[in-house]
């Protein structure tokens, strides 16, 4: 075990104390509650930056603090922030279907998570990971060069057939729904917290598979 799991490990044990010792709780549910949008930064600028550093533990077998680190967290808050505003936006519009009998269900919460879950992911998730697809290949190719970064060159720098084979075709129906399914199952102030967490366990599927091809490769 190398100093950095340990720090990494003790970090991750922080933030679930702070979540679950009485005294931290309440100021926890508190803060989410009247502080919805700085509340989602803070938790994915934070889980979400530590899923990328496990990511880069698994395939290198270092730790590695990759280029732009700061930018990295400032995006992932920044996103957490909109996925904030995307869950009240389909927990919203799912409640009106199901109430007019637009889809089915009625009162039934697995299906009403489910629904949430399935649009979200199929409407608003492609779109967010391109975003981010395209915002890390810019910081990379702004390290590289230290110069200029165009448009074009960072949209033909992403690796497109693998974002659409693996991240969207096999992420979003066998993670990604069956995940957020059982997020939209609990207590709305765990939602946010729960979606960031999920970026650190899909970090880690990732990386396995990303050394697993590179295992076969060779």
């Amino acid at each position: 075990m190398k100093k950095g799991d340990f720090v990494w490990g003790l970090a991750l044990i922080g933030f679930i104390l702070i979540m679950v010792l009485p005294a931290t709780h309440v100021v926890f549910v508190k803060l989410t509650t009247e502080h919805k949008f700085i509340g989602g930064f803070i938790k994915f600028a934070i889980l979400s930056t530590m899923g990328e550093l496990l990511a880069i533990r698994i395939t290198s077998l270092e730790w590695k603090i990759p280029k732009g680190i700061i930018y990295r967290a400032l995006i992932w808050g920044l996103l957490g922030m909109i996925i904030v505003l995307m869950f009240a936006t389909y927990t919203g519009g799912v409640k009106g279907l199901l109430i007019t009998g637009l889809l089915p269900g009625g009162d039934s919460k697995f299906l009403f998570a489910f629904f949430v879950s399935t649009i979200m992911n199929l409407t608003f998730a492609p779109t967010m990971m391109a975003f981010h697809r395209i915002t890390d290949t810019y910081i990379d190719l702004k390290y590289e060069r230290k110069g200029k970064v165009s448009l074009k060159e960072v949209v033909t720098k992403v690796e497109w057939s693998s974002f659409v084979s693996f991240v969207i075709l096999k992420t979003v129906p066998f993670f990604w729904i069956p995940a957020h399914t059982i997020t939209f199952l609990l207590p709305e102030e765990y939602r946010v917290l729960v979606a960031a967490s999920l970026s650190i366990a899909l970090g880690a599927i990732l990386a396995f598979s990303k050394k697993k091809a590179q295992t076969v490769e060779q």
